[in-house]
């Protein structure tokens, strides 16, 4: 019965972040399209910061998900993809808001929405039914062929874009001498995030793929 009742627990709990989270999606891309259709995409950012900024930190609780075992996605995998995001959505776009302006701000804020929307509402449902509807399970699996390659071309962009306003503020870089002895370029970091896109994309593309062909075999079986 204890067995039972941590089960309804967690599905409860995960059916709430589920759909809370969802419905954060819901607000940033609706501000996204209302904001590129009114006022072109040099003001998306600033439509969309607080929202953007609470959903994609919200993320942060499924690596401990993860970690904790209360879903099965494994932690090689949710890690990277939660951490870049992080990484682009506070360590460059809201640090520096010389870059909110450029035109891949609105292809990252309409890639990340639309995945983050599909992928909430298809959790969402199973959490709360114990399936998703097909339709749904097919956009899940599928629209990352395209909105991944794009987030992730924005994602990349941005860093590169921001990298001489790193180097010329200097900002989160710590210098010597100090008490630590110790010393830290964050233009030298971002260079280096750049570098990781190379290997990790490929890989975590692939995973995708193979989850892909994964769930809709098991789909069609059924």
């Amino acid at each position: 019965m204890a067995g039972t009742l941590t089960s309804s627990l967690r599905r409860l709990y995960l059916v709430i972040y589920n759909w809370t989270v969802f419905l954060g999606w819901i607000q940033v891309f609706y501000l996204a399209i209302k904001t590129l259709r009114h006022s072109g995409h040099q003001s998306v950012y600033a439509a969309v910061q607080t929202p953007l900024l609470l959903a994609q930190s919200a993320a942060v609780i499924e690596i401990l998900h993860s970690i904790t075992g209360i879903v099965r996605s494994p932690v090689a995998a949710t890690l990277p993809q939660v951490s870049s995001r992080l990484y682009v959505t506070w360590g460059i776009l809201f640090s520096f808001p010389e870059i909110r302006t450029h035109f891949f701000v609105a292809s990252l804020v309409i890639s990340w929405s639309i995945t983050e929307i599909i992928r909430y509402a298809f959790f969402g449902f199973k959490e709360a039914f114990g399936f998703a509807p097909s339709w749904l399970l097919w956009l899940r699996y599928s629209t990352f062929l395209v909105l991944y390659p794009t987030g992730i071309t924005s994602e990349v962009g941005l860093i590169y874009n921001a990298l001489p306003y790193l180097k010329e503020t200097g900002k989160y870089s710590v210098r010597m001498p100090n008490v630590l002895n110790f010393s830290f370029d964050y233009y030298y970091g971002a260079v280096l995030a750049l570098g990781i896109y190379v290997p990790g994309t490929p890989h975590l593309y692939g995973y995708m793929l193979g989850q892909r062909k994964k769930a809709l075999a098991k789909a069609k079986s059924e």
